[in-house]
């Protein structure tokens, strides 16, 4: 945990500072030109299986028939069920090129979330999904 931080000139400084074991939350969402759709906390790290029941149970849901989705690189988005599953229901996969987040627009999106995040005090599991919830 940090052991620093800003504060008023002269005051000190008191802040809670989260210790412990880390957990890995991941957050995935669609990003549409006007709004967030299927967002989804998963408690643990990505990997094919999760992207995989990820987009069969709550993206499928969002997907009209030539809707684009657009990934980047990482291997769990490249299985083939996800493939199948999205031509399945009429839409069509775009892979970004490698090294290039700057390229794809939910970046914004997580890091505006990464900020909300940073300035909750606590890091439960709770806290996560009111800040995710409060900041869509």
């Amino acid at each position: 945990a940090p052991l620093r931080g800003w504060g008023a000139r002269g005051e000190r400084l008191v802040a809670h500072a989260p210790y412990g074991h880390w957990k890995t939350m991941t957050f995935i969402a669609a990003l549409r030109h006007d709004r967030v759709e299927a967002p989804w906390v998963l408690n643990g790290p990505i990997n094919g299986e999760a992207f995989r029941l990820y987009v069969e149970t709550q993206l499928i849901k969002t997907l009209k028939p030539g809707d684009i989705v657009v990934l980047d690189n990482l291997g769990s988005h490249k299985g083939a069920a996800v493939r199948d599953i999205v031509r399945a229901a009429g839409a069509r996969l775009f892979f970004l090129p490698p090294y290039s987040p700057d390229l794809n627009p939910i970046e914004q999106l997580f890091a505006k979330l990464k900020h909300f995040m940073r300035r909750a005090a606590r890091r439960s599991a709770e806290a996560v999904h009111n800040a995710i919830a409060a900041t869509l």
